[in-house]
């Protein structure tokens, strides 16, 4: 457990200018400017403090999200756990569940239904295995380093679950007293839970406990949370880290900031997944990219970002089709250096025009892992350097102003160490002049259209900086 006092570091960007960034005026001489460029130092951000109790493992935390179902032919927690290993190798240290409970029958979409539409809260779906094999499961992957977060589908049930005939009033009901499929969607499949029953509540809170205490689980992604009311959630996260501390995500397409004061330590990045698409097809837009990475939230609350997820995947098409092949380094550049935690949907590592079936059996075709190596990379320097770590343990993001809309460049800065970044949204070449010197340093990381061009530190050439190929992008570590 770590509750902590800690000091929640944030830009004061007059200080910082004025003590370590080096003015790229034209009215300095060249001797002048070598002067100054020597003087450029790493200066901490500016500090505020706060309280918060969170789980001690989530500074540096990789999110995989599993989809049981399709990863194997077998489509088995047994089958699974056969990746464990190569998944620990990418650097890849926190695996998100999708749901794993028995999938109702009643109204059922297509021919398995909806992983969303549960019979049961405290069993699993048999065709996963039992139980047994799901907690063996969890207990190696915890033996080998990693934290799991189960999917939870807090605002509604499958339609034989047994609170549908043994507590029907935990549900919503129309006029005539029927029990109500969610309104305003097309969730058929599912009935909708009544918050305003304190007993329901509680039966939900417990469920939830049985698989921190019984079974292990480390925490939860919780399903469309903006459905359930903030209060359930603070109260059931009070209860939960009467176990041990658990790290939560909220689904919350409203993006309210009230989910994260309290009941969640995180939420989705959807604006940033947004402006990521856009920026990636469409020239001069990339600045609207900062703005999603460089906000400021609740003491201690972080966003996940992405580029894919079970839902973009299948009802948005391939990251091919959305995004286009040739960006998709300087895309994970960003989910995995901006302010937050990053996430890598099954499949991601293996190939760009992977689509997965939600309702059908659909195996993910493992095999040539066109994108681990690049994943693997910006895992490993993820988790080893101190500016990217999430949350209050990472450094503030800072823009660093340049000339063109193309190009967006940023630092981070933590106990000594800056890692800078620079990523080109272009499919074209860019010119660029930055508001600042950059410091010396060593690239971690570079990469173009074609794919990474070095992964080895090699010290770098700042006038490299001034022209980038098309979506080109450095990662520099300062120190």
């Amino acid at each position: 457990m770590r509750k902590f006092f800690e000091r929640f570091l944030i830009l004061s960007l007059s200080a910082a200018m004025t003590l370590s960034l080096v003015s790229c005026s034209s009215k300095n001489s060249s001797a002048q400017k070598a002067k100054e460029a020597k003087d450029v130092k790493i200066v901490e951000d500016e500090a505020l403090e706060g309280t918060r109790t969170q789980a001690d493992w989530i500074d540096t935390a990789v999110i995989y999200e599993v989809n049981v179902r399709q990863y194997t032919e077998e489509g088995t927690f047994d089958a699974f756990s056969q990746h464990l290993q190569r998944l620990k190798d990418m650097g890849v240290n926190t695996l998100w569940f999708m749901p794993i409970y028995p999938i109702a029958e009643a109204n059922r979409k297509g021919t398995l239904g909806s992983y969303y539409s549960i019979a049961d809260y405290t069993s699993v779906n048999s065709e996963f295995g039992t139980i047994e094999d799901f907690k063996e499961l969890v207990d190696t992957a915890h033996d080998m380093g990693f934290h799991i977060i189960l999917d939870w589908v807090a605002n509604h049930t499958g339609w034989d679950h047994t609170w549908i005939t043994e507590h029907p009033e935990y549900y919503l009901h129309d006029e005539a007293g029927n029990i109500i499929s969610p309104l305003n969607t097309d969730w058929y499949d599912v009935a909708q839970l009544d918050y305003t029953n304190e007993d329901m509540q509680t039966a939900m809170i417990e469920a939830m406990s049985y698989w921190v205490k019984d079974i292990g689980v480390d925490g939860f992604r919780c399903d469309y949370a903006q459905g359930v009311p903030t209060a359930f959630w603070e109260k059931a996260r009070t209860e939960l880290d009467k176990i041990k501390p658990v790290y939560m995500l909220a689904e919350d397409g409203t993006c309210s900031e009230t989910f994260l004061m309290n009941a969640f330590d995180s939420d989705y990045n959807f604006d940033l997944y947004s402006a990521l698409k856009f920026s990636a097809k469409t020239p001069n837009t990339a600045d609207d990219i900062l703005k999603h990475i460089t906000e400021d939230l609740p003491y201690g609350s972080f966003r996940m970002n992405f580029i894919d997820n079970h839902d973009q995947n299948y009802y948005s098409d391939t990251l091919e089709n959305r995004f286009t092949k040739e960006a998709l380094g300087a895309l994970y550049t960003v989910v995995f250096t901006g302010y937050g935690v990053p996430l890598i949907y099954s499949g991601n590592e293996e190939s760009a025009d992977t689509f997965v079936e939600f309702f059908e059996k659909d195996n993910i075709e493992f095999g040539d892992y066109e994108y681990e190596d690049l994943l693997t990379d910006l895992c490993h320097i993820k988790t080893e350097n101190e500016p990217l770590y999430n949350g209050i343990y990472g450094g503030k993001v800072r823009e660093i102003e340049d000339d063109n809309k193309s190009v967006i460049a940023y630092e981070r800065v933590k106990n000594g160490k800056q890692i800078t970044v620079v990523v080109n949204f272009n499919s074209e070449e860019s010119k660029v002049n930055y508001e600042q010197e950059f410091t010396d340093g060593n690239v971690l990381l570079h990469g173009d259209g074609g794919g990474v061009i070095s992964n080895e530190p090699t010290k770098l050439n700042k006038d490299d900086l001034n022209t980038l190929k098309p979506f080109e992008y450095y990662i520099i570590l300062s120190e």
